[in-house]
């Protein structure tokens, strides 16, 4: 695949606002370690191979195993997640795949059951965030560092 456009420098103020956002999210009083794990399935979902070269390396840096990040893709059959990650998992592919889930009840209850109404929003606000980077990412093929 070829990159298509550097959409940093086509568009500067789309981009300030996108790191703005970004920005905010890195300040959400969530833990880190679930946030890249978030990062990650979305980007995996959307299939962003930039983003999920970036988060991977971003959550090994984090600390996080390579077990529990191999383990991301398949995340339901394995016991490596906390109830609060898991939780946060199945919010981030109802909202990924909204066109096909329509966030249903039951995922909107096991976040809720996991997270405060704040924790929830700011939880929502980090997977729109990186669901709007994997488009500008996949819709203009920026590529990983070889």
């Amino acid at each position: 695949m070829q990159p298509r456009i550097d959409f940093y420098t086509a568009s500067p103020d789309a981009l300030k606002a996108m790191i703005a956002l970004e920005t905010a999210v890195s300040k959400l009083p969530l833990e880190k370690s679930l946030i890249e794990l978030v990062k990650l399935r979305a980007s995996q979902i959307n299939g962003c191979a930039f983003c999920v070269d970036m988060h991977t390396a971003d959550a090994r840096k984090g600390g996080e195993t390579e077990r529990r990040l191999y383990g991301v893709s398949v995340w339901r059959e394995t016991p490596f997640f906390t109830p609060r990650e898991r939780a946060a998992l199945a919010w981030t592919e109802s909202l990924t795949l909204l066109s096909q889930t329509h966030a249903p009840d039951e995922d909107y209850e096991l976040a809720a059951s996991e997270f405060s109404p704040k924790e929830l929003v700011d939880l929502t606000v980090a997977i729109t965030t990186i669901n709007a980077w994997n488009r500008l990412a996949v819709g203009f093929r920026k590529m990983p560092q070889a």
